[in-house]
């Protein structure tokens, strides 16, 4: 039996790792922020929910175009590390259950999480909230193997995982259902290319922020011997190594 994201405990799994998460996990492009928000009018006007928001990576990216956010983060520690911003408010709730009123929101959006959601009931949610005129923006990062420093970075990842999650094939499977849902229309997708820019100490960070990592014992001391070993090959002059990603954007019109 095929066996979804939601049922890995997504709502503590990243307890431990908030603090990691909220200073080591990648952003996402401007390009990609501008592209969710084309067409929707003035910013400042607009309303949106981010679901899955963790520390508020994607919400603050969202509100430093002027866009209010309510971000809705079910796990207190990943609130908790949040950094605060003036147009971002946390909720705790769930993307199956979000607490807001019907047609109340402009924008729905969920970065690097859609995948860890129950999707039948998440979509039911998600077209329950949004205005007619409404959007779904569902947003991943993808670590681009062809670049060889990001595969080889990416095979010590699968060597450690203590229970991969197997993230790829999942979001595959949910942006599949997303897309046959008959609530929602016109889907369009964008490829967008993008780097995270590392000393070691945010190297081994952003390692330890994956919930299937190892980070203590002698299992964690091993990958951080092995990512020292890795980013000692491919430094450059200026200290730094560079994660290559591809941000995938999917968006959806509310289908009246």
């Amino acid at each position: 039996m095929e066996q979804f994201l939601y049922q890995m405990n997504p709502l503590t799994r990243f307890s431990e790792r908030a603090s990691h998460y909220a200073k080591y996990r990648p952003s996402y492009p401007d390009e990609a922020i501008i592209m969710l928000l084309e067409g929707l009018g003035n910013p400042s006007e607009l309303i949106a929910v981010d679901i899955g928001a963790g520390t508020g990576i994607s919400s603050r990216l969202l509100a430093e175009k002027g866009v209010k956010v309510l971000a809705v983060e079910p796990n207190a520690q990943m609130r908790e590390t949040a950094t605060p911003h003036p147009l971002v408010e946390f909720r705790d709730a769930t993307a199956e259950n979000t607490g807001l009123g019907d047609n109340s929101v402009d924008l729905v959006t969920t970065f690097q999480a859609f995948h860890w959601f129950n999707p039948e009931p998440t979509l039911k949610e998600f077209n329950r909230i949004l205005k007619p005129s409404g959007r779904l923006a569902i947003v991943w990062n993808h670590r681009n193997r062809k670049d060889e420093f990001t595969k080889e970075y990416s095979q010590i990842l699968k060597n450690a995982a203590k229970d991969p999650p197997v993230e790829k094939e999942k979001r595959k499977r949910v942006i599949d259902i997303a897309q046959s849902y008959a609530d929602f229309k016109n889907w369009r997708y964008h490829a967008i290319a993008y780097q995270q820019i590392l000393d070691l100490e945010g190297l081994i960070g952003r390692t330890q922020s994956a919930s299937y990592i190892p980070t203590e014992g002698e299992a964690g001391q091993q990958i951080i011997t092995e990512l020292e070993t890795l980013f000692q090959r491919w430094v450059d002059t200026q200290g730094f190594v560079y994660l290559i990603y591809r941000t995938d954007v999917y968006l959806a019109d509310v289908n009246l």
